[in-house]
């Protein structure tokens, strides 16, 4: 009989009895049980003793294929760890910076969206109606910016004893510096909460994009600022994106209809809030930034703020009403507990990316957050955004990168000269 190797063109002649190839077969399969059990038919007709080893030989060849197959893909992962980390190496400061940018809009862009639909989610849905709230709707814009603050100041005295070692002692400006723009504060969060039974969020939003008219009004008239034309060209071409945007936005049925109470509490938000920032200003100019840094500007707004808040619930009557709905809601109670933790690790990441990058690359992020946040209101609750609101959304926004682009050239021709 002539038989062939499958891997080889040797020979072999002679006749074996059907007793002596069972017994090579079984020979064969014990000596290497795993490796021969495929061809055991080939196995079973190979005679002589040398032909155990040549069937070895044979195998020998794949298995280290096999071996070295598999060995490839860590060496080749090895080598690009080892690339990236010499790239990194190669550059460590931009790298670092890259990173710690990359930690500033992550954490802006998580805390505020979150925050935005929080506050959206809260005032706008309908409930397990109460006694005290029929329409199931929640009944106190109030508590919202009150439990906002409460955690705020906690976070606030954590961040100033950790910085200063105490929570008062180094204040150089005193708490009642502060009154006023806390009182502005709470009025302008209250009503941006009150706007939302009456407008749609995305309208909110645009409209608060407006604020810059507001604020320079209010800079001329408290520190006598004065503002060159290009200014007001630019605040008159947002407000015009802003009135197609609101205007277009009105829908005689469902939930983003633009009533005139909801305009109403837009305005008294901007008024308040661009009277806070001027304010804030003008502590840090009489009291000296280098002696008020955020986390005490942080500490005495809060803190002013938080008394405003609990004597306005306690005067109106709103935490029984508040009380008795959060027990028949315990998510809203929840909510409200995401909406302030956001809101104070909002505040946290605005302080450290203007202190790393500058209020310029902090615009760009706010910026970008309030277009994603728009898209996101109208996926999530529905809003309708016809094409003429999205040209006003367009105009509004595409002045606030112009201004953003003409500051950052200011700012480096600033530079320039210096040098």
């Amino acid at each position: 009989l002539i038989t062939y190797h499958p891997r080889g063109m040797s020979r072999r002649r002679g006749m074996k009895t059907e007793k002596e190839e069972t017994q090579l077969s079984v020979e064969e399969t014990n000596d290497n049980e795993s490796m021969m059990s495929s061809n055991s038919d080939n196995v079973g007709s190979v005679t002589g003793g040398g032909d155990e080893e040549d069937g070895k030989a044979q195998m020998q060849p794949l298995m280290m294929d096999s071996s070295v197959a598999s060995s490839a893909t860590p060496i080749t992962a090895v080598d690009n760890t080892s690339a990236i980390r010499k790239l990194i190496n190669s550059n460590p400061e931009f790298f670092g910076q890259a990173l710690k940018f990359l930690f500033c809009f992550l954490g802006l862009q998580a805390s505020y969206l979150t925050w935005g639909y929080m506050q959206e989610l809260i005032m706008t849905s309908e409930f397990e109606p109460t006694k005290s709230s029929p329409d199931g709707k929640f009944p106190s814009a109030a508590f919202c910016v009150f439990s906002n603050r409460f955690l705020a100041i906690i976070v606030a005295m954590i961040a100033v004893k950790l910085r200063h070692g105490s929570v008062l002692a180094n204040n150089t400006a005193p708490l009642i510096a502060f009154a006023p723009c806390a009182l502005s504060n709470t009025m302008s969060s209250w009503s941006q909460y009150a706007s939302l039974r009456y407008v749609s969020f995305p309208v909110q939003t645009v409209f608060k994009s407006s604020k810059i008219i507001p604020v320079m009004l209010m800079g001329k008239f408290l520190k006598g600022t004065a503002y060159p034309c290009t200014q007001y060209a630019e605040a008159a071409l947002i407000t015009a994106g802003v009135a197609i945007f609101s205007i277009a936005s009105k829908e005689p049925k469902g939930d983003s209809d633009t009533s005139f109470a909801g305009l109403m509490f837009l305005c008294l938000y901007i008024f308040f809030d661009s009277f806070t920032s001027q304010w804030q200003d003008k502590v840090y100019h009489k009291y000296g930034r280098a002696n008020v840094d955020p986390y005490q500007m942080m500490l005495g707004v809060n803190a002013s703020a938080i008394c405003i808040t609990t004597a306005g619930l306690i005067i109106t009557g709103d935490f029984p009403i508040v009380y008795e709905f959060l027990k028949a809601n315990p998510a809203v109670f929840q909510y409200n507990v995401i909406t302030a933790i956001t809101s104070a690790s909002g505040q946290l990441c605005i302080y450290y990316t203007i202190k790393e990058f500058g209020p310029i690359v902090f615009t760009i992020i706010m910026t970008t957050r309030q277009m994603i946040s728009i898209c996101l209101s109208a996926v999530i609750f529905g809003h309708v955004i016809t094409l003429k609101a999205l040209v006003g959304a367009v105009l509004v926004f595409g002045v606030l990168f112009y201004q953003i682009r003409r500051k950052y050239n200011a700012r480096k021709q600033k530079s320039a000269e210096a040098k």
